[in-house]
Order: C-alpha cells, then structure tokens, then sequence
C-alpha cells in the first residue's frame, strides 16, 4: 500500500467545514491505500484539533501544523485579499507545500468547503503526462464576462484554461525542481500584481503549458449568477466563493454536505451559524462580490499586470 499525502490549509473558522470533508474522503476512499490528511493552519484552537483528530481511523492519519511567522513576505495588503475583501494568510500555503514537505514527490491539495462522493485515491493516481499540475477549469466563472475579460486580459490565459486552484494534483519534486515557490515570491514582492484570485492567479500565470485538465466531476461546484445544469455524478463537489450550504438556502448539491455535516460534532454548531448567517453578512457578500468585479475592469487597465510582464519577457512560467 502506498501512502496519498492530502493537505488541507485553514484557518480555525473553517474547522467545522474541514471536518465533513475529512468525513467524506474517509468514507468514500478505497482501503488498498494508506492516506495522512495533512493541515496547514494559522490558528486552529487545541480544542478544535483534538475533535477532528478523533474521527480519524487507520487507514487514514493526520498532524496539523501551524504555520504562525513562516511567510513573512506576504502581507496584508490589497492585492493579496480573498475575494478582494479580506486577508487569510492561509490561502497561500499551499504554494509552499512541495518546499516543506520534501518527504513526498506527489500530493493532493484540497480546499476545506468541499465534500468528496468518490475515491480520492482516483483523483491521487491522475496521470500527470510530465505536467506540473493536474486542475480543473473554473467553469463557476468562465460564463460571467468581466472575470472572463480578467482571465485573458491580466492573468493571460484562455478563459477555457484558467483553473481553479481548490483542487490541486502536484508534481511536488518537479514544483522543487524548478523553484515554484521562490518564483512566486520573486513575482509577489517585485510587481506587486493587483489581482482578484491571488494565489489562484499567480498559479494560474506561472503553470500554464504545464497543466493537465481534469474532468469536471472532480471540481463540480454551484455556478455563479448563471445557469447550468448539475453534473450527474460528482466525484469532489467545492462550495467556492459564496455558494455555501451553510450559509444560504438551495445550493446546488446541498445535499451532499448535509449528509456528512449530520455526522459531524460540529452538526449544531453548523446550524446556529447558519441561522444566524445575517441580512448584514448576505448584503457583505453581495457588496463583496461586486467588488469583485469592479476590481477585474480595473485592473484591466493596469500597466502592471501578470500577462504583460509575462509579454515583456520576465521569466514567469514554470
């Protein structure tokens, strides 16, 4: 059997969503495989550790490590906000995975609002065909026009290609290899890219012609402000953004985190948020999304963006 690193990167508001997507993975996962769920946190109480801990049977392990003053290079500043409103420093850790883990030569990364109905190891015995990730394309975007103008315009990929940075399979020895990790510092501190998805876009930048294209089903997530019908089967489904079962009524594939939220010890705890989950906190999230979006036809108007520097020779791809 061989051991399937799976990293998860939070911050202690997320354990209760962390904890149902550890109890799908366990419960969907072949047995012919060992697995060590690996958590990269900022501030995850010892309390909140020790419940997650304790779901956790053979095959599967974890350790959490706290991440506290290890990316001094990366602060708060605007151009580094999640959704462009605020500032978790643990978006960026996973780009930092392969430096600090050099035990492993392959990994999975996998955001914490997810849930997983198929076998993760599926997902872990992705052909990589010599690329450096394997992702899927954000189609929760692709369809609204101004982030389809960004995609192309300052991130410089194909709306079509542009993947989502949720659900990752990396080449960890390859990502060492050619200094991922230092290359995306480099970028960082000098040009300071104004950018809507920070880690995403950078990844995004600095790894197309090395990306392998996963099927749908293993990124299924709720549209945004359009129309699409569900996938039928989906193998990992990722609340991403604002489509959160916790927050709001009739999400597409709500279903699927209900189940295992039910499981949870935090199942009560999941639902006084959500009935508390306020006009003020949904009015937040509107404002923020269409913060969004004004800041994606602004920075189209950047001299400095990821695209053009690219254009103008820098060394950004991998």
């Amino acid at each position: 059997m061989s051991e399937i690193p799976i990293f998860f990167t939070i911050n202690d508001n997320y354990t209760y969503y962390l904890d149902c997507a550890i109890r799908s993975i366990m419960d969907n996962a072949s047995k012919d495989n060992t697995y060590k769920f690996i958590v990269l946190h900022e501030d995850m109480t010892d309390e909140h550790i020790a419940t997650v801990r304790e779901a956790v049977r053979p095959p599967f392990d974890i350790e959490f490590d706290r991440m506290e003053e290890e990316f001094n290079g990366i602060q708060n500043r605007s151009e580094n906000r999640l959704r462009c409103d605020y500032f978790t420093m643990s978006i960026f850790f996973r780009i930092f995975i392969a430096d600090m883990f050099p035990q492993y030569d392959k990994g999975i990364y996998v955001d914490s609002d997810i849930i997983v109905p198929g076998d993760i190891s599926q997902l872990y015995g992705t052909d990589l065909e010599g690329n450096i990730i394997a992702a899927c394309p954000d189609l929760s975007v692709v369809k609204v026009e101004i982030f389809a103008e960004y995609i192309e315009q300052v991130v410089g990929v194909p709306r079509t290609e542009y993947i989502n940075s949720g659900i990752l399979v990396m080449d960890l020895k390859m990502m060492r290899d050619r200094g991922f990790s230092q290359r995306f510092l480099d970028l960082m501190n000098t040009y300071h890219f104004e950018s809507v998805a920070p880690d995403q876009d950078y990844i995004n930048a600095m790894c197309r012609g090395k990306i392998r294209f996963l099927n749908e089903e293993w990124d299924t997530m709720p549209p945004m402000n359009w129309d699409k019908p569900p996938v039928a089967d989906p193998k990992l489904i990722h609340f991403n953004l604002f489509q959160k079962p916790w927050c709001y009524d009739d999400i597409m594939y709500e279903d699927y985190f209900w189940k295992y939220a039910k499981e949870s010890p935090f199942y009560q705890d999941i639902l006084d948020f959500k009935a508390n989950y306020s006009d003020a906190q949904k009015n937040a999230d509107q404002d923020a999304l269409n913060l969004m979006l004004s800041n994606a036809t602004e920075y189209m108007k950047s001299d400095v963006t990821l695209r053009k520097v690219y254009e103008s020779g820098v060394p950004v791809r991998i």
